[in-house]
């Protein structure tokens, strides 16, 4: 088990686990009907079914609103941003433009939601 880790909260369980899986390169290691575990070395995400009285209230659009106001960004390491940035948009996220892209302390960054519209961004290691 990694040592630190997040859930997020998912109307599509199937569709959101299935996006951080296959673009963020994690692997699930756990799933039952409410909750789905995917796991890289260094993190655990769980993916947890909004109750569905809850759920029944929220409508994700296509695309989503983005959720800009929540106060918590997941981040996740890539080996290609520019790779990454097309993956996103067949799985029902997106990330924003090369041109949106910054540098910082050894990596290149770019912003973007998931397919329910929840901010993440990813990471390319600078050579």
């Amino acid at each position: 088990m990694p040592p630190s880790g997040a859930v997020v909260f998912a109307k599509d369980i199937q569709r959101l686990a299935a996006f951080y899986e296959q673009l963020c390169g994690l692997t699930v290691v756990h799933a039952e009907s409410d909750h789905i575990v995917l796991e890289s070395g260094a993190v655990q995400i769980v993916v947890h079914a909004i109750p569905k009285r809850i759920a029944r209230t929220i409508t994700i659009t296509q695309p989503p609103v983005v959720r800009e106001e929540t106060p918590i960004k997941l981040f996740f390491a890539v080996p290609d941003l520019a790779q990454a940035r097309l993956r996103a948009v067949e799985l029902g996220g997106q990330i924003a433009p090369a041109g949106k892209e910054w540098e910082a302390r050894g990596f290149r960054a770019c912003d973007g939601h998931d397919p329910e519209g929840n901010v993440i961004q990813l990471r390319q290691r600078l050579a």
